[in-house]
């Protein structure tokens, strides 16, 4: 180990090692939570997101297209 840090060749912040990832899932939107609201790919209804259901499984109840997280 280069700096005896024990990070290796790499070093604090570069890679894989302690914090070097992007989270759970690689995304900033993933896992959001339980609350927030989905919006309509088509018309842009919003609705209030439904704990344990993703927002891409619910259909908009305007027009019936599949809605996203917003």
């Amino acid at each position: 180990m280069p700096g005896r840090d024990g990070m290796g060749p790499m070093g604090p912040g570069q890679g894989f090692g302690r914090g070097g990832g992007r989270g759970r899932m690689g995304g900033d939107k993933a896992g959001a939570g339980p609350n927030g609201e989905c919006v309509c790919t088509k018309c842009g209804t919003r609705a209030p997101h439904v704990a344990g259901m993703p927002c891409n499984a619910q259909q908009c109840p305007r027009c019936g297209a599949r809605m996203t997280r917003a």
